[in-house]
């Protein structure tokens, strides 16, 4: 699914237009986004957790011609499922 279909199913599920269904996917997207560039978690109970986690800096090798590339420290984002979550899916 990507963010149009999901759009499209907000609105369905709301009873709204796609354009207010777009809307609220976008409000999601701007307030989850503000919230981990300053560093706090988002914690969705039925969903899961996301976290803003530092990768430590690396050496890794290039399989093609066996140089070594530096990669720098960075931050990335995680999501820990819930149990809620992983307990619909395996259903």
């Amino acid at each position: 699914m990507n963010k149009a279909e999901l759009s499209e199913n907000v609105a369905l599920e709301l009873k709204v237009s796609n354009v207010e269904g777009k809307k609220a996917v976008e409000a999601f997207i701007k307030c989850l986004s503000k919230a981990l560039k300053k560093g706090e978690d988002v914690r969705l109970s039925e969903f899961g957790t996301f976290q803003v986690v530092k990768r430590a800096p690396r050496t890794l090798r290039n399989p093609q011609n066996g140089l070594l590339i530096k990669v720098p420290a960075k931050k990335t984002v995680k999501l820990n499922i819930s149990p809620i979550l992983k307990a619909k899916i395996a259903k």
